[in-house]
């Protein structure tokens, strides 16, 4: 069983899984301030050729020792998610 991390050791690569426990894509970029540990959110990509879109930290449930994040979304929702721009 996965153990729970900070936000400060999710790295590019880490899968991200939904409500149902299926996989919505992986993390590209950790978003936050780390020296004051603020976690913003996470850019993740959907798919090959798929822009990555922002996921909140409000909507992260867990992170785990495992590279796995779980989100408060499941595939449609995920999709409707904005991109992620260079704000």
């Amino acid at each position: 069983m996965a153990n729970p991390v900070s936000w400060l050791l999710v790295e590019p690569g880490w899968r991200v899984v939904g409500t149902d426990g299926g996989e919505l894509g992986s993390v590209e970029e950790v978003l936050g301030d780390e020296n004051a540990d603020i976690f913003h959110g996470l850019a993740v990509v959907g798919g090959i050729g798929s822009r990555a879109r922002y996921v909140d930290a409000g909507l992260v449930d867990a992170i785990a020792d495992d590279g796995t994040v779980a989100v408060q979304l499941d595939a449609a929702a995920f999709e409707l998610l904005p991109e992620h721009g260079p704000d």
